[in-house]
């Protein structure tokens, strides 16, 4: 059994989302045989939760062993992970804290896998977002998009606006903030290509949003993609991983420069 905490107002399915990625996995067929109790009763559906409630999940031993993440690197200051898709980044960080001090930096969409850096320290947390709003940390990433690109490789601009009401954002070239998206291509197929993008700019859904603006959406993304494409292949979850983290430091974290830390996650055509 597994025991959380409430903290705030939020109903049981995101709260699970956000804490526990192994029985996110299994909510669904949790909540049918009756494997999840709030406050010690058992629940049958995804009802709202407030602050103080205790949420205890029933799991199996295989249900708990089911990967969520898998730790690349850790020493005293960071801890870099390697992210599954179909995972929210907050319950990565959640079972990370179990384990001892740990600080958010950055985020992964649930459906993207990939790396992420965590801080273990508050010296190691400023440093690293730090490095993050001055663009000192490079990320790479794998993308198979819809179509074929104009270019073999362009470094892309244009203008982001998010609209908090629906949670996405657009991309225009004269409203929000500017962007900057690089990406060369790996390989092509008949109906796909296989992209290495890098952001030179890191906003909400940036990669997503634009390349669907240049007409080459991300295969499998439900929200900015092409639903008829993912729909004759049976695709749900966007095919985009992050694949490559570095950083460039000259603080207490210059001893991390020059390392490149990678996922497992491929993409093929």
């Amino acid at each position: 059994m597994k025991t959380y905490v409430v903290n705030e107002k939020t109903s049981l399915g995101n709260f699970t989302d956000n804490v526990s990625a192994q029985a996110s996995f299994r909510f669904r067929i949790l909540l049918k045989e009756g494997r999840i109790k709030v406050n010690g009763k058992r629940v049958t559906f995804d009802c709202a939760l407030e602050a103080g409630d205790r949420v205890d999940y029933f799991l199996t031993a295989k249900e708990e062993a089911k990967e969520a993440f898998s730790v690349l690197y850790e020493d005293a200051n960071v801890c870099v992970v390697d992210k599954a898709d179909g995972v929210n980044s907050e319950a990565v960080f959640s079972a990370l804290s179990e384990r001892g001090e740990c600080y958010f930096i950055h985020r992964l969409d649930r459906n993207t896998a990939g790396v992420i850096i965590f801080a273990k320290s508050s010296e190691a947390e400023r440093e690293l977002l730090a490095l993050f709003r001055n663009r000192r940390a490079k990320k790479v990433y794998l993308a198979l998009v819809v179509g074929k690109m104009p270019k073999k490789h362009a470094i892309e601009e244009a203008r982001l606006e998010k609209d908090e009401k629906r949670s996405r954002v657009r991309v225009s070239l004269d409203k929000g903030e500017k962007i900057t998206t690089e990406y060369e291509v790996l390989e092509e197929g008949a109906e796909t290509s296989l992209l290495r993008v890098a952001l030179h700019t890191g906003k909400t859904h940036q990669i997503r949003a634009h390349l669907a603006y240049l007409g080459a959406p991300v295969a499998g993304d439900t929200k900015y993609g092409n639903d008829a494409f993912n729909r004759a292949h049976n695709l749900t979850r966007q095919r985009l991983v992050a694949k490559e983290l570095s950083l460039e430091s000259d603080g207490a974290l210059a001893y991390l420069n020059g390392k490149k830390f990678c996922s497992q996650y491929q993409i093929t055509i």
